[in-house]
This record gives C-alpha cells, sequence and structure tokens, in this order.
C-alpha cells in the first residue's frame, strides 16, 4: 500500500497560528517599546541590549502581509483565475484599518497633542496616513508624535496595499509570458520575479546614504521594505503551488519545513540574538548608522521573520505541534486584538513614563506587566467597540455567501471559489522597527 501523499498548506480560510504569530510580534515590540522608554535598551551594563531585538515585530508582520493578501493573486496566476477586483480589495483594507487608528487620532489629539488641535496639516496628515512624508513637522522626529511614533510602520504597510495590485499585475504579466502552460513553471516565474521585486531594497538602501541625495526620512519608505514583503509573498507562491501541483513534491518541502518548525524557530532565536547586537545599526543615536549595518538590519531580521513564519505558513491544517503552541486560546485571543495593541500602545507607554517623570529611569520588570495589562485593556476595547463592530457591518453588507457547488478537489484550493474570496483580513499589527531618543521616540535607519 502507498503511503498517503502529504497533506498540503491551507491557503484560505482563518489559520488560528496566524493570529498567534500576530500575538508573539505584538507581545515583542510592546516588550521592545517599554524597554526603550525605560532606557533599559541603551544601558552599559547588564543584558538589556537584548530587548532591541523585538524590532523584528515589524519584518514578522511585514511577512504576514505579503503571505496573506498577495495569496490570491497568486492563485490567479496559478489556477487560471480572475484576478481579485481592486476596488473590493481597497474598501476591505479601508474599513479594517482607518476606524480603529481613526479613533486613536482623535484620542492623541484631545489629549497629548490638544496644543495642535486647530492644525489642519497635522489632522490631514495624521488621517491620511502620510506624517513621514512631511519635510518639516513641528514634532521634528521623522515618525511623528511620539506617542504616535510607531505609526510609521502602518504608513509603509498602507503603501504597499496601494501599491499591491500594480505589483501584482506585473508578476502576473511576467509569469504568464511563460512558454508551458505548467504550474511549475509558472510558480517558478513568480519566484523568480519577487526575488527581483525583493533586490530592489538594496541600491534604495545604497541610495539612502549617497551625500546630497539623501531625504531624512528615506528609511521610513516602502522601498526599503520590499524584500520583507517579499517574504510572505514568496510563500503565498508556495503554499498555491503545493495545492495545485499533482506531483506532491512541494507539498511534501512544505510538510518537512512545518515538521522541522523547532530547528527553524532555535535558528530564529539566533537570528534575533545576532540582530539586537550593533552588527544592526547602532543601539542610540549618538552614533550614525552606516550603509553595512543597514544591509544586515535588512538581512538579519528578514530572516529571522521568514524561519519564524515559514514553518506556520506551509504547515498543513491542524498541525498538532503548531496548533498547540499558537492555536490555543490565548494566543488567538492575543493575536484577535493585536491591531489594538499596537494602536495604543505608544499612547499609554509615553502617557505613562511622562505622568511619572521616569523616561529613560524606569524598570522594565516592574514596568512592564502593568503597560501589557493597561495596552491588552484598551486593545480590547478597541476591537469590541470599533473593530468588531465595522465587521459585522461589512458582513452584512455582503450578505449571506453563496454555498459552493459541489465538492472541491482535496489537491485544489477551493475552485468553486473566486481568488478575491481568498483575501484574509491581513495582519494589522504594526509594531516599530526603530530606536528611541526620547519618550516614545524611535528611528528609522539610517539616522
Amino acid at each position: 500500500m502507498r503511503p498517503a501523499p502529504p497533506t498540503p498548506p491551507p491557503i484560505s480560510g482563518h489559520q488560528d497560528t496566524l493570529d498567534g504569530l500576530r500575538a508573539v510580534a505584538a507581545l515583542a515590540v510592546l516588550v521592545y517599546h517599554v524597554a526603550s522608554t525605560a532606557g533599559a535598551v541603551s544601558g552599559t551594563t547588564g543584558a538589556g541590549w537584548l530587548y532591541n531585538g523585538g524590532q523584528v515585530g515589524v519584518p514578522i508582520f511585514f511577512t504576514l502581509s505579503g503571505l496573506l493578501l498577495y495569496r490570491p493573486w497568486a492563485a490567479a496566476v496559478l489556477d487560471g483565475r480572475k484576478a481579485p477586483k481592486a476596488r473590493e480589495y481597497f474598501r476591505k483594507r479601508a474599513l479594517r484599518i482607518l476606524p480603529a487608528y481613526w479613533a486613536v487620532i482623535v484620542c492623541f489629539m484631545l489629549t497629548a497633542g490638544r496644543g495642535h488641535i486647530g492644525d489642519p496639516v497635522t489632522w490631514g496628515s495624521l488621517l491620511t496616513l502620510t506624517q513621514t512624508y512631511l519635510s518639516d513637522p513641528w514634532w521634528k522626529l521623522g515618525l511623528g508624535p511620539p506617542e504616535l511614533g510607531q505609526a510609521w510602520s502602518l504608513v509603509v504597510e498602507v503603501s504597499w496595499y496601494l501599491a499591491l495590485p500594480l505589483t501584482a499585475a506585473v508578476l502576473g504579466w511576467y509569469a504568464r509570458r511563460a512558454p508551458a502552460d505548467d504550474v511549475g513553471v509558472r510558480a517558478r516565474r513568480l519566484l523568480y520575479g519577487i526575488g527581483a521585486y525583493a533586490a530592489l531594497s538594496l541600491p534604495y538602501t545604497a541610495v539612502m546614504f549617497l551625500p546630497g541625495h539623501r531625504h531624512p526620512q528615506m528609511g521610513l519608505w516602502l522601498p526599503r521594505f520590499f524584500c520583507w514583503f517579499a517574504i510572505g509573498m514568496a510563500l503565498a507562491v508556495v503554499t498555491v503551488w503545493a495545492r495545485l501541483d499533482g506531483r506532491r513534491p512541494v507539498a511534501a518541502l512544505c510538510r518537512a519545513v512545518a515538521d522541522s518548525w523547532a530547528a527553524c524557530w532555535t535558528a530564529a532565536a539566533m537570528l534575533y540574538v545576532v540582530a539586537s547586537t550593533p552588527v544592526t545599526g547602532p543601539i542610540t543615536l549618538q552614533t550614525p548608522d552606516a550603509f553595512w549595518t543597514s544591509v544586515f538590519d535588512l538581512v538579519l531580521n528578514g530572516l529571522c521573520a521568514a524561519a519564524l513564519v515559514a514553518p506556520v505558513a506551509l504547515a498543513p491544517a491542524g498541525h498538532p505541534a503548531l496548533g498547540a503552541i499558537l492555536g490555543n486560546p490565548v494566543m488567538r485571543f492575543l493575536g484577535r486584538i493585536s491591531y489594538g495593541l499596537f494602536l495604543w500602545q505608544m499612547l499609554i507607554i509615553v502617557g505613562w513614563y511622562e505622568a511619572t517623570d521616569r523616561a529613560f529611569r524606569g524598570e522594565v520588570l516592574t514596568d512592564l506587566p502593568l503597560m501589557a495589562a493597561a495596552s491588552i485593556a484598551a486593545a480590547t476595547l478597541s476591537y469590541y467597540l470599533v473593530e468588531w463592530p465595522v465587521q459585522r457591518l461589512t458582513r452584512r453588507r455582503r450578505g449571506r455567501p453563496r454555498p459552493d457547488r459541489g465538492r472541491p478537489d482535496p489537491g485544489r484550493p477551493d475552485r468553486g471559489r473566486p481568488a478575491r474570496d481568498l483575501l484574509d483580513a491581513g495582519p494589522l499589527d504594526r509594531p516599530d522597527q526603530t530606536r528611541p531618543d526620547s519618550p516614545g521616540r524611535s528611528r528609522a535607519r539610517p539616522s
């Protein structure tokens, strides 16, 4: 009797283990922000520098976005479907991101930002997520007001959202030029195109360091982070390929990576330690960054994110070990509220340290539980008062889903469904990968 073929990874529907990854990344970034504002990261004694590695949350979230949001376009190319409609895609992204984010902006402007409540430029830039493009803002920090410093990465995320339909169209055009109508040939061409897309981060980073050609905020703009999104996009192609290729070698490879999750996560832990050191850039702002450390930042943090995410993304549904670690009720809940955890944490952390006059003089072990509890509470309220009601209204507008006709082929990705229905809610936790030099301030390389 032949052994059963390996089960390919899922490419549609909700995946609890990905919620768990969001939780891991969100909590890592929370620890980093508390430690940096408390002054532990730049301390001269102890192992506080290890907190610096919490910035790996940014490539993890960008990788998850690439995986979940590019996947329907990959399915369209490899399975011959029509591409998702851009209008529906943009509507979903806007409804998922903006209501909760706007609530935070209003709260900020009524409290810490009340001195600028009459400034239309402040309102306009913050509400439209364009604050990192301003050349001379009043906050003088590049990232935005200290209480909203982490939102720079949401600006990058939204820029990628806006560019994704065009990016996917170019990649699809290149893949479809393959002379053979074979899923493997098209998948490989997609991976080649994604590799070229990722490589664009290198010349962009080089331009950042050319004298006379550098904008102060260039390190905060989308092209620098193409490579991190590309990791998830490549994983999306592999998962769809594994579903469609009847010969199953790709599915076997996916299962091998998933079963090697312990080895992959051990490698991620080692990369985390190295990325926490000055090899990826100076820990404090007193020392300017350099080209090679900036490149190492992209490479090492990207590899760390890939080693953490790949076993989960490539695992078949119901993987016992990964399900127990990342798919348990606590991790699922934290993943569900992680967008709110991202949005509210800096407003809470900066407000706490300013109110107690303990900026850079805090104690992580005592401050972290309080900051975590307050941020989780705010995120929970944000989810149930803003995010969940908007999601319910969106579902009501769409109406009841039509039942699939017939039973889908288990080796095919839900053939009865159009590619647009494979759109998952992307990871909306956008932690900051930058470093502080004042309460709540973080920096993007180069300085």
